[in-house]
């Protein structure tokens, strides 16, 4: 025979206390400092940092125009891809390409290069990567024996990035000839380009009448360093994405106005 079910009592529902004074004035409290936290960061963020899906890292928006830089690590380019690539109003304005590095090498990339960010109408300028073991006057050779400038280029850049062990006052030596050589070769001033380390260490007190490139990936801002120096282009990511190349390329910004932009190429 079945067993009757016992009738259930109805369950209580807990009764729930209201919040006393104190702990709502907490969560107020909280509530204003995140408010007040982001109030300040938003209002410190002069650059306008904005995330960009199209070229896959956040941009300075502040800054009109910007551009990347390329080697053979870039490997082949699709040029016309490369010419389109836009989101919005911001597209890809320049171009700089590796053309040599010590006494003999020519990267194997740049006379394609060369001629197809001329043919595809993108501003492009030319870099030396510079070896402070191979004697000056060989590399300055090496780079004008290989980059014919034109009317719109962009100026020629010197890219320091090693020491290789050598002395201070070498490289300083060595890179003041190179600058010297190259800008009377080419009638324009060559620019510099350092992270912030080299920038202490070689170009500050040495170089402050020379325009500048400086690298700094961790920044939100560049406005603290080389105060009383030129600087011209901040390549604030490696990590940047363009139609037309295959993986990272590095971004780079123009840290003026676009008139000032428009008298910067010979």
């Amino acid at each position: 025979m079945a067993k009757r079910k016992a009738k259930s009592s109805p369950q209580k529902i807990p009764y729930l206390k209201p919040l006393p004074r104190k702990a709502w004035a907490v969560i107020a409290a909280v509530f204003l400092v995140i408010a007040g936290i982001i109030w300040w960061r938003d209002s410190k963020d002069e650059n306008q940092w904005e995330f960009v899906s199209k070229f896959g890292i956040r941009l300075p928006l502040r800054y009109a125009i910007h551009g990347i830089d390329v080697s053979h690590h870039n490997a082949k380019i699709n040029w016309d891809k490369l010419k389109r690539t836009r989101s919005g109003e911001v597209g890809i304005d320049f171009v700089y390409i590796k053309a040599t590095e010590g006494a003999t090498h020519l990267d194997r990339q740049f006379k394609r290069n060369w001629a197809e960010a001329k043919r595809v109408g993108m501003k492009r300028g030319a870099y030396h990567f510079y070896n402070p073991r191979v004697m000056s006057d060989k590399q300055v050779q090496n780079f004008i024996g290989q980059v014919r400038m034109e009317p719109g280029d962009l100026p020629p850049v010197l890219d320091l990035e090693t020491h290789a062990g050598r002395p201070d006052d070498i490289i300083i030596k060595g890179v003041r000839n190179w600058l010297t050589q190259v800008e009377g070769h080419y009638g324009v001033r060559p620019i510099i380009y350092v992270n912030e380390h080299f920038y202490k260490k070689y170009i500050a007190g040495n170089f402050d009448d020379y325009p500048l490139w400086l690298a700094g990936y961790s920044r939100n801002d560049i406005s603290d360093l080389a105060h009383d120096a030129q600087v011209l282009f901040w390549q604030h990511s490696e990590k940047g994405w363009a139609d037309g190349i295959r993986g990272f390329v590095d971004y780079n910004v123009f840290l003026h106005e676009p008139e000032d932009w428009e008298g910067l190429a010979p």
